[in-house]
């Protein structure tokens, strides 16, 4: 029997990370050869190859050099560049991750051109189309022939917009996986220390446009993390989006004068993940770090009007917080009266073996 190949679609950080656990799982099956396709949204050593290299990926089978630009020009060049990668070597099965550009964009060229997509990390719903990976999330959603999803929540949403629950295979949440298969190292690795941080902290992400892109909402954040500041150190992971906003802005040097807030250029996982199960909050807009901290049980502030992880608020640490709010949620976490949460179903660290399992019964029976 020949194996099928199956390609694994990863454009930015949160896909790397989806993607690792899936590709070892189907590294040691003999009915199938997994390989990993790179669009290259992200390119940034730091923000790309960081990751693959943490999470042992291959060099990417097919590497689309697609790069950054608007989201036209980034969905219309990926789906030029994939559909040639398609025609020259047809894969089986793709399987597209998450909720970036990318996903959408390879999920059109499959199934115009009728190989089989799998959605993983499907049905996931903010109910605010302004944000465009949520438009990215319904057009897969749409259009997969097989929907993994990490929540019982992310089931429903998809019933209600009428999918078959055939399409539909909860698995869990694999961010879980790659968090589990890494441990190890993460344990090992003191950031902290070479961070020279002592006492309590709260670690940052920010890069969403809604609070990075425009002067004012921007502003506010600074002047919030000054203020948190004031109750613990500040350790500020920032994203090269943001740090172009914040230098463009004028805001940078102000920020960095302060002597409690340490910026770092943007982390590897394994030394991202090393300051985070060390915090006393993480502040994000990020949908990974929602996910990680509730299954870590550590205090999470999502700068968000919205979620499409509310399973992260019902059942895990995260709230949903303004920028003002910042400081009064740190002294909370600090005093140990933040929700504790719970564990999530299936959010266990075996997503990947059982989407092996999905994919071989389900898409190649």
């Amino acid at each position: 029997m020949i194996p099928k190949i199956v390609h694994l679609i990863a454009a930015a950080r949160p896909n790397f990370m989806k993607v690792a656990p899936l590709y070892h799982e189907l590294a040691g099956a003999s009915w199938c050869t997994a390989r990993v396709v790179h669009t290259g949204q992200h390119y940034d050593a730091n923000m790309s190859d960081a990751f693959f290299r943490d999470l042992r990926l291959p060099e990417p089978a097919h590497h689309l050099e697609v790069g950054s630009g608007s989201h036209a020009e980034q969905t219309g060049r990926t789906m030029m560049a994939y559909e040639a990668v398609c025609q020259r070597e047809p894969p089986a099965a793709i399987v597209v991750v998450g909720d970036v550009n990318a996903t959408a964009a390879c999920a059109l060229v499959g199934a115009k051109l009728w190989i089989p997509v799998v959605h993983l990390e499907a049905g996931l719903r903010s109910r605010d189309r302004r944000m465009p990976e949520e438009i990215n999330r319904l057009v897969t959603d749409a259009i997969s022939d097989l929907l993994w999803t990490p929540s019982r929540d992310a089931d429903a949403n998809l019933a209600a917009e009428g999918i078959p629950a055939e399409r539909i295979d909860r698995i869990g949440n694999i961010m879980i996986d790659s968090f589990e298969m890494l441990r190890p190292r993460i344990e090992a690795t003191d950031a902290r220390t070479r961070l020279g941080i002592a006492g309590p902290y709260a670690i940052v992400t920010l890069h969403r446009p809604s609070n990075v892109d425009a002067r004012e909402p921007l502003g506010e954040l600074v002047q919030a993390l000054t203020e948190l500041s004031r109750e613990l150190t500040v350790v500020f992971a920032v994203h090269p989006r943001t740090r172009r906003r914040l230098e463009e802005f004028g805001l940078l040097d102000g920020l960095a004068s302060v002597p409690a807030i340490r910026l770092t250029e943007p982390l590897s996982y394994i030394e991202f993940m090393s300051l985070v199960i060390g915090c006393a909050i993480a502040i994000t807009d990020s949908g990974g770090v929602q996910e990680e901290t509730s299954y870590l049980g550590i205090p999470c502030a999502t700068l968000r009007e919205n979620t499409e992880r509310p399973i992260t608020l019902s059942e895990g640490t995260n709230r949903l917080l303004t920028a003002p709010q910042l400081a009064a949620a740190a002294r909370e976490a600090l005093a140990g009266r933040w929700p504790r949460g719970g564990r999530i179903e299936l959010w266990d660290g075996h997503a990947a073996r059982r989407a092996a399992v999905s994919l071989r019964t389900r898409v190649f029976k």
